[in-house]
């Protein structure tokens, strides 16, 4: 785990840059002016040289919560919605006003995770992001908080620039904290820790190195960051994560240098639908399947049949995402049912040839058609 000549995001095309509360806010003390001044003409600097930005931005409540006098964040999901509501306003001026300083357009998006749940709206989110690139415009997300609730939320800022690079197919995500980047242990309490310059996104060894809890400000650690560049990897976008103060940061690491923590995804882009699928945070159901389903499924590209499935688990309508389990109970893939939960169930260990006796009509002879899977690389998605 060296630092790589491979000037990754040099090569970088369209790139998604999230920024946390601490650093928007000044660790607090209400919007960074000066900070996001400086971002805002780094942004410039990409657009003008061709490239196309996305901004995700923490720091609503952050804001809010200064604006409102709260010292302490609040725990009660009302106040949380209010202090976003109150935060926003100023959050979303100040970008406006320091891209627009700098020639930029900027646009307002608010996301939840049931924009990208459902398919259609996940499209309209998708073509609105694209069409704003097209015109030179800098997209600024950030979760809705003010209507999210723990059904909709996806939780942290850092998930939610992963679903964005995956929504939009970005390049590369630059993941920007009050960290230098990754270390193999937590650096105020090990002296031995070492930096991490770069590794392979998904490596299981750095959800270890990264254990522990976020500011008082925001809800992530290092954990969600090295679970999103995991997320990212995907559809085929490296992360880097990188701290925020450092000079110029976006211009140097666009220029080749290596700044930071480089996560490399391993993977090429997959297909649009197959990348929604394997993005759902929340699955209303899941079904167990033998072995040699498993078998079916990873070597010989097959669809999964009603013979294969031992069990059903939650409630579903045909056409929602469920999980698909292997005998020890890991999310090997992720499909489109084609069946309900409760015609599921019936289904199980059963022959194709039995669905309409069973049922009285036919769909389809598979519960999960191969070309609406999305396998898991490695035992959880």
């Amino acid at each position: 785990m060296t630092a790589s000549s491979t000037p990754v995001l040099a090569q970088a095309q369209r790139i998604v840059v999230k920024v946390g509360s601490s650093l928007v806010t000044n660790d607090g003390r209400g919007l960074d002016e000066a900070a996001i001044a400086e971002w805002s003409r780094q942004l410039a600097a990409l657009v003008k040289a061709g490239r196309e930005v996305i901004m995700v931005s923490s720091g609503a409540i952050a804001e809010g919560m200064k604006r409102l006098g709260w010292t302490t964040r609040p725990h009660e999901l009302h106040a949380l919605q209010a202090a976003a509501a109150v935060g926003q306003m100023g959050l979303a001026q100040m970008y406006e006003t320091k891209l627009r300083e700098n020639g930029l357009g900027s646009a307002q998006v608010l996301l939840t995770h049931a924009d990208l749940a459902d398919r259609e709206r996940y499209l309209n989110a998708r073509s609105t992001l694209l069409t704003l690139l097209a015109h030179g415009v800098v997209p600024v997300i950030n979760e809705n908080d003010t209507v999210v609730n723990d059904e909709i939320k996806f939780g942290d800022n850092d998930t939610l620039g992963a679903l964005v690079a995956n929504l939009v197919e970005a390049d590369a995500l630059v993941i920007l904290t009050d960290q230098k980047g990754l270390y193999s242990a937590d650096p105020r309490k090990n002296p031995d820790a070492t930096f991490v310059h770069e590794a392979r996104a998904g490596d299981p060894a750095l959800e270890a190195m990264a254990g522990g809890a976020g500011s008082h400000l925001g809800k992530g650690g290092m954990i969600t960051k090295i679970l999103a560049a995991k997320r990212a990897a995907g559809s085929g976008a490296s992360t880097v994560i990188a701290w925020g103060r450092e000079p110029a940061v976006l211009s140097r690491l666009i220029a080749g240098e290596s700044i930071g923590t480089l996560l490399v995804a391993q993977t090429a882009k997959q297909q649009a639908r197959k990348q929604w699928m394997a993005d759902h945070l929340q699955l209303r159901g899941a079904v167990s399947i033998d072995a040699g389903a498993v078998h079916k499924l990873r070597h010989e590209g097959k669809s999964l049949l009603p013979i294969g499935i031992t069990a059903v688990e939650g409630e579903f309508s045909r056409g929602e995402v469920i999980a698909i389990l292997d005998p020890e109970g890991r999310e090997i893939g992720r499909g489109l049912a084609n069946y309900p939960a409760p015609e599921a169930r019936r289904l199980c260990r059963r022959a194709s040839s039995d669905i309409e006796s069973l049922l009285g009509y036919v769909a389809e002879p598979e519960m999960v058609h191969r070309d609406n899977l999305v396998l898991a690389r490695d035992p959880s998605l």
